[in-house]
């Protein structure tokens, strides 16, 4: 189930706050607005964006930003129960006794795995197809991580691009002092929207989709290795505490039960 990251939107918001604030406190807000600095960063990087990758790659950037700011959440510890009871039953019915379980399975991956495992399949085959899936995910998370990044060293190139312009312009109106501000406002403000557009947005962007990425891979390293502890018939037991290796330290420990009133006032 997919769980909305606070972090995500609310790091973008918290950073792009405090910026806003601290230019109110010092001058207008309405002194950084410059509409051409804008479309040159934004219009420019996206452009560039368009001739470094393909048509349909493009097209997955809203795809891509929604696997940043929506979480897959993946519970290693209520996968370690789901294996629990998988062993149990395959120790007193057998694997194909698994069967009857695939359906309440959510996970295609886990689901896919199981069928085959119940089939039969070699450990070596069922390592190697379970493996290679992982590495197309892995090249797949690693396309939107390269989307992101590129689109982040984009924007400060084409914030220098509209500083060259605004003092391109502004030294061909030397002699017209009013053209002088606005040819500056685009030099110094087309900078300052690249830098903050890469470094609060893409390039966090990108980093939180290489973490999702990681624990994706992590959790899905442990079905594998959990499938192939239950085909060869590893004790329920054995296979819990396996799969505490995924963990980290806070969580093999648990929740800390609270203590009831009366151990409190023994203890006091």
């Amino acid at each position: 189930m997919k769980k909305f990251d606070v972090l995500t939107t609310g790091g973008v918001v918290v950073g792009l706050g405090l910026v806003l604030w601290g230019i109110v406190m010092g001058s207008p807000l309405s002194a950084f607005i410059n509409y051409p600095g804008l479309l040159i960063t934004l219009g420019g990087s996206f452009g560039a964006l368009l001739v470094n990758f393909q048509m349909d790659q493009v097209k997955q950037v809203m795809k891509v930003t929604m696997q940043a700011i929506f979480e897959q959440k993946h519970d290693v510890s209520k996968l370690a129960e789901i294996f629990s009871g998988l062993a149990q039953r395959a120790r007193r019915e057998g694997l194909l006794a698994l069967e009857d379980d695939m359906e309440q399975l959510d996970d295609p991956f886990l689901r896919n795995g199981l069928q085959m495992v119940v089939d039969g399949f070699e450990p070596e085959s069922i390592r190697d197809i379970m493996e290679t899936d992982i590495r197309a995910l892995s090249m797949r998370h690693m396309m939107g991580q390269n989307l992101f990044k590129t689109w982040g060293t984009f924007a400060p190139a084409f914030g220098m691009i509209g500083t060259l312009i605004g003092l391109v312009q502004m030294l061909t109106a030397l002699d017209d002092p009013e053209k002088i501000g606005p040819g500056m406002a685009v030099a110094l403000l087309t900078t300052f929207y690249g830098v903050l557009l890469a470094n609060l947005v893409l390039l966090p962007i990108a980093g939180k989709l290489e973490i999702r990425s990681e624990m994706e891979v992590s959790y899905r390293e442990a079905i594998v290795d959990s499938l192939l502890a239950l085909q060869a018939g590893i004790n329920p037991r054995i296979l819990q505490e396996k799969l505490k290796a995924y963990l980290s330290p806070q969580e093999r420990e648990g929740p800390k039960e609270k203590k009831k009133p009366s151990e409190e006032a023994v203890v006091g």
